[in-house]
């Protein structure tokens, strides 16, 4: 199977994420990666990354022989990446070749940003660009992971983590989540949404929820929570309470906490919080400039909330976010 490597935008200055294609590697977390960063986005009207794939060989079998990918760019192209995505290789006892270490362990070294999707923190930590660092992978390895890489700070219960210039996600689907925060954290909120509609993906999993959902059984479907939280969202600006949407729900506070554990991995406050941080996100983008107005559209209630929240959850102040991600940038 041939496969078309990348595509330029006539922009010179576009970041480059180039994705490193090892023997074995999932195709799953492959495709995650050419959807979120190698297609092309009309419907934004600018490319948002140049997107190549590479490998140490002229052909490469995939995961459990399902195909020979061909027609990608050597390894060298490694280190023309301003994002480079590591092979996730589900044989994880097995080391990686000596060639992609050094070409993941040069990349660290000049600074570019490291992603690694699944069992890809596992050549993150053997290139030995993990020690000391926070990282995660898929639950069911995160002993293995343990014993063989002591110095990193495994995060086993979480989609993602994001530890500056190097990011990791859980299972395969994770890699999703991970991708649409690299995509949020490099746009902003409103293009990683118009990403998260053509993928018909949730925009936003925070990165701290659970791999796996314990879900009841059955799985009814008046439990499901997808009426109130639709509710909630079109009443951001209201003053919304726990207890407010236990009681839209029908259901007792203590009711509602379970089942946003069970199905969101989170609490109903976190919950609510996250979508009015992401409402004035998307506010500021569209070009309000007074932040009394914005931290009142979202819920938010004060600007110094709005500033307190922002800088806690995206590390920058709301001021900073509207340099970075305002009309006058796109």
């Amino acid at each position: 199977m041939a496969q078309e490597s990348s595509h330029s935008s006539s922009t010179t200055d576009v970041h480059r994420v180039v994705v490193i294609v090892d023997e074995n590697s999932n195709p799953f977390e492959l495709g995650c990666a050419t959807e979120v960063f190698g297609l092309r986005r009309p419907e934004i009207g600018r490319d948002l990354y140049d997107f190549r794939l590479c490998s140490p060989e002229p052909r490469t079998l995939m995961r459990d022989g399902f195909f020979t990918l061909t027609g990608v760019g050597e390894l060298d192209a490694a280190d023309t990446a301003d994002t480079l995505i590591v092979p996730n290789r589900p044989d994880i006892e097995v080391p990686r070749r000596a060639a992609v270490l050094d070409a993941v362990r040069r990349a660290h070294a000049r600074g570019a940003r490291l992603i690694g999707f699944c069992s890809g923190a596992f050549t993150l930590a053997e290139a030995g660009v993990l020690d000391g660092r926070r990282a995660t992978a898929h639950w069911q390895w995160a002993d293995s992971f343990r014993r063989r890489f002591p110095s990193v700070r495994l995060e086993a219960d979480v989609l993602f983590v994001d530890d500056g210039d190097i990011l990791t996600s859980a299972g395969s689907a994770a890699a999703l989540d991970l991708g649409l925060h690299v995509v949020r954290r490099d746009h902003g909120a409103e293009v990683a949404n118009s990403v998260s509609r053509r993928l018909v993906f949730a925009a936003h999993r925070d990165g701290g929820q659970r791999q796996f959902v314990e879900r009841p059984m059955p799985d009814l479907a008046d439990e499901s929570l997808a009426p109130v939280l639709a509710w909630a969202q079109r009443r951001l600006d209201e003053p919304l309470t726990v207890s407010g949407l236990a009681a839209r729900a029908a259901v007792s506070p203590a009711t509602l906490h379970r089942r946003f554990q069970a199905q969101l991995g989170t609490t109903p406050l976190a919950w609510l919080t996250g979508e009015r941080l992401a409402l004035a996100c998307r506010l500021i983008e569209r070009g309000e400039s007074r932040f009394e107005v914005v931290a009142r559209r979202s819920g938010l209630g004060t600007a110094a909330n709005l500033r307190t929240l922002m800088r806690r959850e995206t590390g920058i102040t709301p001021s900073a976010y509207r340099r970075r991600f305002g009309p006058e940038v796109h």
